[in-house]
């Protein structure tokens, strides 16, 4: 990969870029760029206007200058043509607010990721939508494929703030009886909640016929528990503090997260939903491996 966009797939990298549309701009560019020379080369990210003529359409769509050029007909896509409605839906709870050592904190990479998938949904001309969450729903933004559109997203992302506690069961199911036409539901979260709770809450959108991937954002230190010497932990949400030697514990922690993560792995592969735990102080690009595996399924 040219080494000059490989580092913006770095998180240590992106945090310093402020402006989140470059920020998912380079993220994009540097993956697709890595994409040519990696083990998933043959997926097909088509950034183009165009789409090859077919039986049916309408004559006046085609592209008479391109077919000067080219000698094949190609029809001109409009921005209302889109062949996938997405829904991402990224928590804001103060639990996100957590970052370890010079690692993005959950919520800025969790940000980052959502940016970099609606950038390369949108250059794909399929159609995406923003819901933001804590205890309830702050941010409700419908799927378009406009240009225009990606530009609304990132604001509204760039300008979201951790806070409440939180509640995502309620929330899978007020917003799988309130989406109607069947698309692909991506949940973006460190899903610190009743794991079975959530996990029914994501069996309503597969029973209303959704396609679902979940990005489990989890700090390093969350998964790896690397604290040395007696360590004050401070729960985000309710404040509550515990003072120790996590020496002591590490071992019955480890355990309990293995257990936590094994719950939302297992549940969701039974009920054919695409699970990805992400450790926050890794590359974005295997996130975005995922999704376009899981799209090219659903082309």
């Amino acid at each position: 990969m040219n080494p000059e966009y490989q580092k913006y797939l770095s998180p240590s990298v992106v945090k310093k870029i402020d402006n989140l549309y470059l920020r998912a701009k380079l993220v994009v560019e540097g993956f697709i760029i890595g994409l040519h020379k990696s083990p998933y080369h043959g997926f097909s990210v088509e950034f183009s206007e165009h789409r090859p003529y077919g039986f049916g359409d309408e004559i006046k769509h085609i592209d008479w200058k391109l077919l000067a050029k080219t000698d094949k007909l190609y029809i001109k896509q409009f921005e209302e043509e889109t062949n996938l409605k997405t829904y991402i839906i990224l928590d804001k709870s103060l639990s996100m607010s957590y970052g370890s050592n010079n690692n993005m904190i959950k919520f800025d990479y969790a940000k980052t990721l959502s940016a970099s998938l609606a950038y390369l949904m949108i250059k794909q001309q399929d159609a995406v939508g923003l819901v933001t969450f804590d205890e309830e729903i702050i941010d409700y933004i419908l799927p378009k494929s406009k240009t225009g559109h990606l530009n609304y997203l990132l604001n509204v992302l760039h300008s979201s703030k951790v806070k409440g506690d939180t509640k995502i069961s309620p929330i899978l199911h007020s917003l799988a009886e309130s989406i109607k036409k069947r698309g692909l539901i991506i949940l973006i979260s460190d899903l610190l909640d009743n794991p079975n709770e959530v996990i029914n809450g994501l069996r309503h959108f597969r029973h209303k016929g959704h396609e679902v991937i979940i990005f489990h954002i989890l700090d390093d230190n969350e998964i790896n528990f690397n604290f040395t010497g007696v360590t004050n932990f401070i729960d985000s949400e309710d404040g509550t503090n515990i003072k120790t030697d996590p020496r002591q514990i590490k071992k019955e922690y480890m355990k309990a997260v293995s257990e936590f993560c094994g719950i939302y792995k297992k549940e969701c592969s039974k009920n054919n939903i695409d699970y990805l735990k992400v450790n926050t102080s890794e590359t974005l690009e295997k996130s975005l491996i995922d999704y376009l595996i899981k799209r090219s399924k659903l082309s």
